[in-house]
């Protein structure tokens, strides 16, 4: 995603709401950043991350609220390891509002196999990755009922979703 993707000019146009789904437990395998993590090499996501940061920042600033759902295997990942480690310093600081669901207690929500934005109830962009986690890009859809079923499919992960602060994801040991 780029600062010119619909996300951004979306995220810019909001006027109230913004919620992201994402349901995949690794994302661009190559990102400097995730194997700058992996090694162990921190870094400061407000910092490397200058331009995201502003935006959720001057998004949040105006008022237009901003939620993140991550449904997840457990034992998690690496890669949600490295997302969960930087969520604090990085989505939290901007504004975002972030929390976490367990696959196996989401089991019963029927929710869409594809991550997705949906913007002020009226608009979706679509996240699509391919089969590895490399961003092959994304789709916009001005349709309010694919908005409304949608943002309903993300407010029943959120409603039974932990907060970031209270979340303790199980790791993968040894």
């Amino acid at each position: 995603m780029t600062a010119e993707s619909p996300t951004f000019d979306l995220l810019r146009s909001a006027t109230r709401s913004a919620v992201h789904f994402e349901s995949r437990d690794i994302y661009l395998p190559d990102d400097p950043d995730w194997r700058d993590w992996r090694e162990g090499r921190r870094f400061h996501p407000a910092e490397r991350w200058r331009s995201w940061f502003d935006l959720m920042k001057e998004t949040t600033g105006r008022g237009v609220t901003v939620r993140r759902a991550r449904v997840v295997s457990e034992p998690i990942s690496e890669y949600i390891g490295f997302e969960y480690d930087v969520t604090a310093d990085h989505n939290i600081a901007a504004g975002e509002q972030v929390r976490w669901l367990s696959r196996r207690d989401a089991f019963d929500l029927l929710v869409p196999a594809v991550d997705y934005w949906v913007f002020d109830e009226s608009t979706v962009v679509l996240n699509n990755f391919d089969g590895v986690g490399n961003w092959v890009g994304e789709e916009r859809h001005d349709d309010a009922a694919l908005a409304v079923y949608l943002g309903s499919a993300f407010d029943a992960v959120w409603n039974r979703a932990t907060a970031h602060e209270d979340y303790r994801p199980a790791r993968v040991t040894g």
